[in-house]
Order: structure tokens, then sequence, then C-alpha cells
């Protein structure tokens, strides 16, 4: 795709996400039609990681999950940003 990857509503994407993203042409066009708010809450997911294996897992497993039609992380509380900045 020609256009330029969407960002999160608090969070910008991480060039390592974005590498990722690009790299499966089905996965950015679920990452284009997702709302800002999911993108936001899949950027702080992968950024909440403490360890850098923890992060490439995270982001390995949500390709994986966005290439399977999953348009927000499951099973997490959700970024915590979006209430600080009165978004939520």
């Amino acid at each position: 795709m020609a256009q330029a990857l969407l960002e999160g509503t608090v969070h910008k994407l991480p060039a390592d996400f974005r590498k990722a993203i690009l790299s499966s042409p089905k996965v950015e066009k679920l990452w284009q039609d997702i709302t800002p708010l999911a993108r936001n809450e899949w950027i702080c997911w992968v950024e909440d990681a403490k360890k850098e294996e923890t992060r490439n897992r995270r982001i390995e497993v949500g390709l994986s999950k966005m290439y399977g039609g999953m348009r927000r992380p499951c099973c997490w509380a959700g970024c915590l940003h979006r209430e600080r900045n009165g978004l939520s």
C-alpha cells in the first residue's frame, strides 16, 4: 500500500512495529481499517513490555492476531494513557 500507516490517539507507531505491520499486506490493510483507539491499544500493548524479548514476542503475536482479524489486543486491561489524558 502506498498510503502512510496511521497512528494511535496517544501513541506514535514505533519503527519496529511499523516495519512488522508493513511486512504483511493483510495486516497492513486491517491496521488502516481499525479505529485510532484500537491502533493506540496495539501500540501501547507493545510498548508496555518491560523486556526486549517480551516486546518482540508481542509484535509477533500481535501480527498473528491481526492477520487472523483481531482488531484489539485480547486479555489486556487497555491503555492507561487514554484515561489519564481524558480520552476514554
